[in-house]
């Protein structure tokens, strides 16, 4: 540890926060339908869309309508993209020649990018064609994120409204996000990698004459475009199989700073964006402090623990001041810490380092973040949704501690409320410990494995965890390409995102119809240092403490594990 590097660190987080202020203004303008700069050019776009697929911009929908919309939409995007790949061989752009996915990959990689997880059990450069690529996955890249978005907005709404009648109209906020959010940020920022360093090609490869005088074939992909939006939207999945360690993903110094702020700061906005819909900035700014807060603390511990000597390697006398196994040099220890908290504490999954060669307590963090539930600051619309439901669980709480009904921006919290709350907080654990239990005892599930005791452990409940938060990185000592991981890594997936999904719309429901309330004088401050204190709380005692059993069998064991043997040599 350094100066230079908590600097860089500080610097990194800094840049992200302030970025998202403009961006959140931007957004809270698209959300209420109001004008924007782009609508000369894309206001005629948007009214085509509308009328042909007969949506009627000024109806609003209920919430059971607006989630019915979002399901049947991802339903439909996971049939399309399906059989794309299934069919990749018959497709054109595929200079690779690759042959379809097989039926159980192409239902996991499907309910991946439909669901914003972005695993990825496969290799990509070996394996997806260009078509696919673009045509299936980087569409979806661009569309589960603004579904997410979407149904952010419907959550703003229902604090905003005063005994409203609808949420939104779901296909008006997918099609105004696509369009004015999340594509000319893509294009401006695609352009600006591509200036960068980072291809953008339909060629299958280059072939590179080595020094001994042999070739080596690389592959290409349109790696510029794939790479913004994998970001923007907290995807994650890359076009290789090192993601953002490849040097045609991340070049370079700058590219790699502008990734990292890439993948948090729509969700910042989100939160920036609510409290100008809702009028409530300061409450905005209390839980944007939780999610910095929380980030500043993940990104300190695997710090600390990655630049420490590797103990076995002060074991065996070597020279051991950085652990840089699986770290890539160009960037070194300060940014793959902020990365890595980045990355789980949003549900991006991209990586520049491997998660599965940072010490056990940097793994450990990196996992703990997904199970708070991926919204520090989360997915894009979803680390609002998230943090939505903490809150309301926060000031329940409270309310019983003072005797009172509790209030949450000028809406009763009630008891229909809480119980969907805990609907929503209790799928993480039912998932991440329901498949991690059964994959620890079943023989099938253990192949997959590359370690055995406490690492082994780590790799399949980080895998599960991944899956349900819709984080997609994982743990790279598993060989998940195989039907029972790809089937039950699947199942979480749509656990993660639509059990969760559903109740938190029953809640937005539930608010929009409540009158909106003045605060009194028994009224919960929420917007100082005892509400930031209080949502921290409830994040890491109902989101975090029920994942302690496992970690300590996992990581924090191996923990110890490591430093007795070093002891002992």
């Amino acid at each position: 540890m350094d100066v230079r590097g908590w600097g860089e660190i500080a610097f990194t987080i800094a840049l992200t926060v302030v970025l998202a202020l403009p961006l959140g203004f931007y957004l809270a303008r698209v959300w209420q339908g109001g004008s924007t700069w782009l609508d000369p050019v894309l206001g005629p776009v948007e009214r085509v869309s509308y009328a042909a697929f007969g949506v009627d911009p000024k109806k609003p929908q209920g919430w059971i309508a607006y989630a019915m919309a979002f399901l049947a939409f991802s339903l439909a995007s996971f049939v399309i993209l399906y059989l794309i790949l299934r069919f990749q061989n018959l497709l054109p752009f595929n200079p690779q020649h690759f042959p379809g996915f097989s039926p159980d990959l192409a239902f996991n990689t499907s309910i991946s990018f439909v669901t914003n997880t972005n695993w990825q059990s496969y290799t990509p450069e070996t394996t997806i064609s260009t078509f696919s690529q673009m045509a299936g996955l980087t569409s979806h890249n661009f569309l589960s994120a603004a579904a997410g978005v979407a149904v952010a907005g419907a959550i703003t709404r229902a604090f905003a409204a005063h005994r409203g009648e609808g949420v939104g109209n779901f296909w008006v906020d997918l099609t105004r996000i696509s369009l004015y959010l999340l594509l000319p940020l893509a294009v401006v920022l695609a352009l600006v990698s591509v200036a960068l360093g980072e291809p953008q090609s339909l060629a299958a490869s280059a072939t590179a004459n080595m020094v001994e005088g042999g070739k080596q074939t690389i592959s290409l992909f349109p790696v510029a475009s794939q790479e913004v939006i994998k970001q923007l939207g907290t995807n994650g999945g890359g076009l290789f199989n090192a993601n953002s360690a490849h040097p045609f993903e991340n070049p370079n110094g700058v590219t790699d700073l502008i990734e990292i702020v890439s993948m948090n700061v729509v969700g910042y906005a989100c939160v920036v964006a609510f409290g100008v819909v809702v009028l409530a900035r300061k409450e905005a700014r209390a839980l944007g402090a939780v999610m910095v807060v929380m980030i500043a603390v993940a990104t300190s511990v695997i710090y600390a623990t990655e630049t420490q000597p590797a103990p076995a390697l002060v074991a065996a006398h070597a020279d051991a001041s950085v652990n840089m196994e699986g770290k890539e040099v160009r960037f070194g220890a300060p940014s793959t810490a902020v990365w890595t908290a980045f990355t789980t504490g949003a549900s991006d999954g991209g990586v520049n380092a491997m998660h599965d060669s940072l010490m056990p307590l940097g793994g450990g963090m990196a996992m703990f973040m997904i199970q708070l539930g991926e919204m520090l600051p989360g997915g894009v619309g979803s680390g609002l949704y998230g943090m939505m439901v903490m809150a309301i669980i926060a000031v329940f709480v409270a309310g019983l501690m003072v005797g009172r009904t509790p209030e949450f921006l000028g809406k009763k919290i009630e008891a229909r409320e809480v119980k969907f709350a805990m609907l929503a907080v209790l799928i993480l654990p039912l998932s991440i410990l329901g498949f991690a239990g059964v994959a620890a005892v079943v023989p099938v599930a253990l192949k997959g494995l590359a370690n055995a005791g406490p690492h082994g452990l780590s790799e399949l409940l980080y895998a599960y965890t991944s899956a349900t938060g819709n984080n997609g990185s994982c743990f790279c000592g598993l060989s998940a390409n195989t039907p029972y991981w790809n089937d039950t890594l699947g199942i979480a997936m749509l656990l993660g995102r639509f059990a969760y999904v559903i109740p938190v719309m029953a809640i937005a429901g539930s608010l929009v119809a409540k009158p909106k309330l003045e605060s009194s004088a028994g009224t919960l401050p929420t917007h100082g240092p005892l509400f930031i204190g209080l949502v921290l709380g409830v994040i890491l005692i109902v989101g975090g403490l029920m994942f302690f059993p496992a970690m300590s069998l996992g990581p924090i064991v191996e923990h110890f594990e490591v430093l007795k043997a070093v002891a002992g040599h």
